[in-house]
């Protein structure tokens, strides 16, 4: 297997990453991970094509939290700290009260003006409680992430699930929207778009498509100033989070680029498989976990000391 390395192209990112220490692995043997999201201690994250939600824990290693989670995809935590957790299979975006019990749910969206959704993907939640997610079908595609299925709502959309319920499209104009976060003081959102990649059953990459990260204005649910904030290559822009400092870190091909505000690359976290999603966590909430194909990798040490600390 590749060796996995750091790759600085600004003083910024050796900075804020121990890079005298390699990315550590903690977890393999699954088929494709996704998801994942730090709560109390430990690392949870899914291994879709399984049907599974996985559990890590320093010193006990990957166990099963869930035997069938539904296909779910991108999970995070809510302002309370529960889980909040997209459903490809159920095709709904769910609230879980206990992680590791099945029934201890609440079903936060499933529909949108009386149709079903697509394959809700990934999911944020902002400050005022309204939860924010994208909604690509690439869980009705194929059998591989989800269930087969025609697109009953006949578009690709980004919701905000008001803590009413109330549900509103706010973006509408993407090929397949995927990974999403706010920027720290919530005005602006980025949401990559992964369209060159089709999905489980259409194998390569089309670079026709979109496989760029937008970045908008927010007022409210009103997004205005769309634009492009970076393309990514190789591969697609999946998951994503922004740290205290502004900075984007990305999933892509080769790993996790670090992009500052102006969208340019400071740094790579090469792994040596397709890159899905990453969280930071850890008991003092200075490691970066990143899921890579069936892998899941551990960084150690994000600086505290430095301006770009763990993001909420």
């Amino acid at each position: 297997m590749e060796e996995a390395t750091y790759e600085s192209f600004d003083p910024v990112f050796a900075d804020l990453l121990d890079i005298d220490h390699p990315p550590e692995l903690i977890g393999e043997g699954m088929t494709w991970t996704e998801g994942p999201v730090w709560m109390k201690d430990r690392l949870y994250f899914n291994d879709i094509p399984a049907k599974r939600m996985m559990i890590w824990r320093e010193g006990h290693g990957v166990t099963t939290a869930l035997s069938n989670s539904e296909f779910a995809n991108g999970n995070t935590r809510d302002m309370q700290m529960r889980m909040i957790s997209c459903e490809h299979g159920g095709r709904r975006v769910i609230r879980r009260h206990d992680p590791e019990d099945p029934e201890a749910i609440e079903v936060i969206a499933d529909s949108y003006q009386g149709k079903r959704l697509n394959s809700p993907n990934d999911v944020v939640v902002r400050s005022d409680g309204s939860i924010w997610f994208t909604d690509p079908p690439y869980g009705i595609n194929s059998d591989i992430e989800g269930y087969a299925a025609e697109s009953e709502i006949g578009g690709c959309y980004v919701f905000c699930a008001a803590p009413n319920g109330t549900l509103t499209a706010v973006l509408t104009d993407f090929d397949k929207p995927n990974g999403l976060a706010f920027s720290p003081d919530e005005t602006q959102l980025y949401v990559a778009d992964s369209g060159a990649i089709r999905g489980a059953s259409f194998p390569g990459i089309d670079y026709n498509l979109p496989h760029h990260i937008r970045v908008f204005d927010v007022n409210g649910t009103v997004l205005s100033n769309g634009r492009v904030f970076a393309e990514i290559m190789p591969g697609v822009p999946d998951g994503l989070r922004v740290d205290h400092g502004g900075l984007v870190w990305t999933s892509a091909l080769d790993g996790i680029h670090c992009l500052d505000q102006e969208g340019h690359c400071l740094g790579k976290i090469r792994l040596p498989a397709q890159t899905s999603n990453l969280c930071f966590g850890g008991p003092s909430g200075t490691d970066m976990f990143i899921t890579s194909s069936g892998m899941v990798w551990r960084v150690r040490s994000y600086r505290t000391d430095a301006a770009h600390a763990f993001p909420r």
